[in-house]
């Protein structure tokens, strides 16, 4: 067995970048190279033609979302384009309890309360290689509504200065191609000394 692709003990990953750089994508590749689990999100949005519950998202109303949110059963939470997002608590404590590592595909905000809790999650930031590449992915997508579309442009410069600033990225990647970018960070990931992270009483 080739030891050098598995973590010893189990990491909080957290993958973030604007809109159409490719995180899905590559979170997914990550969890085929590590291994590592996908940390599933709660949303309020409505799936997107090909997704599926569970598998993609779990989809709940906005009033199960803020159930969810008062009982303190997620780990970090975000308002994106009008909808609402979140971490599942005990998925990420009991990843991190058994040895696991999983992969967290959030935004700034929710970096910022992760690293808060777990301050030895690995974070990474992803990076277009030009605004025109990004453009093209997320206009390519044909997903969302021409008003959204020029919402998340507009957005994506405003998110990399905040990432910048913000302090809580360990490492900025540009994904400029798809298999160098996951073989890149994959490395930083096992680059990272282990450490044991406690699951959040």
């Amino acid at each position: 067995m080739d030891t050098n692709t598995k973590p010893s003990t189990g990491r909080v990953i957290v993958i973030s970048g604007p809109s159409g750089v490719g995180k899905s994508t590559i979170c997914r590749r990550l969890c085929e190279l590590l291994p590592a689990e996908f940390s599933v999100s709660v949303t309020t949005r409505k799936p997107r033609p090909g997704e599926q519950n569970s598998r993609d998202y779990h989809y709940v109303t906005p009033d199960e979302f803020a159930r969810m949110e008062q009982a303190g059963e997620l780990l970090e939470t975000a308002q994106v384009y009008g909808h609402h997002y979140g971490t599942p608590l005990r998925a990420v404590q009991q990843a991190v309890r058994e040895g696991r590592s999983i992969i967290l595909e959030i935004d700034i905000q929710g970096c910022i309360q992760v690293r808060r809790k777990m301050p030895d999650a690995v974070a990474i930031f992803l990076l277009p290689p030009t605004p025109e590449a990004q453009k093209q992915r997320i206009v390519g997508r044909n997903t969302d509504p021409a008003e959204v579309i020029r919402e998340r442009l507009a957005k994506a410069d405003g998110e990399i200065r905040f990432a910048n600033e913000s302090g809580c990225y360990d490492h900025f990647v540009v994904n400029d191609d798809l298999e160098k970018t996951v073989q890149s960070v994959r490395d930083l990931i096992l680059s990272r000394p282990a450490r044991n992270q406690p699951a959040i009483a």
